[in-house]
């Protein structure tokens, strides 16, 4: 069993250990949660991808693989224009946290506090971690530009003092994370845990196909490149043959293939045109996007489950964090979450070793 550590984050959510599963689309199902959760960690569910319904479903999934009252999360779009449905539903079916890739309005932060709900926004700048924490959010996920997905240009190392220094909430460090070293030395920069995503899609608890599992094990830490290519925003992810095409391809070509793709994105979602492209809209965040982009927006996700769901490397992307280049085994999460603290406190005993000679009485 895993040694505890005990931290603010901790305290706040009840979890054994100061690390976190984050909300991958397509690849955060009621299994890897579950486990994850199992293993003393958070684990978050991805409900963009998810009907009401499906999310429901997920929910309840992950609540009966795990003991009762075990800590978890789900996480939100703030933009989606059913979030307030979603938050209702997680209240209703008692889940701990709420987690958001955009800042949620102070109104629905404080909505999800009054019900119990521990907030936690994910945010990459200082700004914006000290707007979501004057709006009431519980703690912050950090992430830096190493991170998977979407994602910003300043490092973790960068990125993670500025916002610690800033607010006086618990802040959860992300990008670059996939050991113990990496957990100690964000508690060092004054974190209080550490999310991961790459590292825990690379389990043997993760549903993502085996093939794809192995292109990620095959790629070095310049196989993964930051494109604005797939829906215009920098989008952090492994390259391949599919990346260098839409990064080749003209404006009339990509607006067909994001036309193709939407179009498969709404049967599967049940959104009405205008909605996906409302959805799209909201995801500019002030960008100038052409429309096969702002489609491209509205339908990532299909290009995500085509790797993720259904193998085809060909046909989708590979969202992907740097530490992909180092990573070389497949445990299951709760070997992952075992190796990790371990490895954490043997880094802390290396420190206090360190420690102790530095306060040595001199000889003689």
């Amino acid at each position: 069993m895993a040694t505890r550590l005990r931290t603010a984050f901790t305290e706040l959510v009840g979890v054994e250990h100061p690390v976190v599963q984050t909300g991958m689309g397509w690849v955060a199902g009621p299994r890897l949660v579950s486990a994850a959760a199992n293993a003393g960690a958070l684990g978050i569910l991805a409900s963009a991808t998810m009907t009401l319904e499906q999310l429901r479903a997920a929910v309840r999934e992950v609540k009966s693989r795990t003991p009762e009252g075990t800590p978890f999360g789900v996480n939100l779009r703030a933009d989606a224009g059913d979030a307030a449905e979603r938050a209702r539903l997680i209240i209703d079916e008692g889940v701990r946290v709420a987690s958001f890739a955009l800042a949620p309005s102070k109104e629905l932060i404080a909505r999800l506090r009054d019900a119990g709900v521990v907030v936690i926004p994910s945010i990459g700048a200082r700004r914006h971690a000290e707007k979501v924490a004057a709006w009431g959010a519980d703690a912050v996920i950090v992430q830096g530009g190493e991170g998977g997905g979407h994602t910003g240009d300043v490092a973790t190392t960068v990125l993670l003092p500025q916002v610690v220094d800033a607010v006086d909430i618990p802040v959860i460090a992300a990008g670059g994370f996939g050991d113990g070293r990496g957990l100690v030395a964000a508690l060092a920069y004054g974190a209080a845990g550490i999310a991961m995503g790459t590292r825990f899609l690379l389990t043997s608890d993760s549903t993502v196909p085996d093939a794809v599992k192995a292109e990620y094990l095959r790629a070095t830490v310049k196989d993964v490149t930051v494109t604005t290519a797939v829906d215009g925003l920098p989008h952090r992810m492994l390259r391949t043959e599919l990346v260098d095409s839409l990064e080749r391809a003209g404006r009339t070509r990509a607006l067909v293939r994001a036309v193709r793709h939407a179009a498969g994105f709404r049967k599967l979602s049940g959104l009405s045109w205008p909605q996906m492209v409302r959805d799209g809209l909201a995801m500019k965040h002030g960008k100038d996007l052409s429309w096969s982009q702002v489609l491209l927006a509205a339908n990532t996700p299909m290009l995500l489950k085509a790797s993720m769901v259904e193998g085809r490397t060909d046909l989708g992307v590979m969202a992907s964090g740097q530490i992909a280049g180092v990573i070389d085994d497949l445990p299951s999460c709760a070997e992952l979450v075992s190796r990790v603290m371990a490895e954490a406190h043997q880094a802390l005993e290396a420190l206090e070793a360190l420690h102790s000679l530095r306060t040595l009485p001199p000889p003689g």
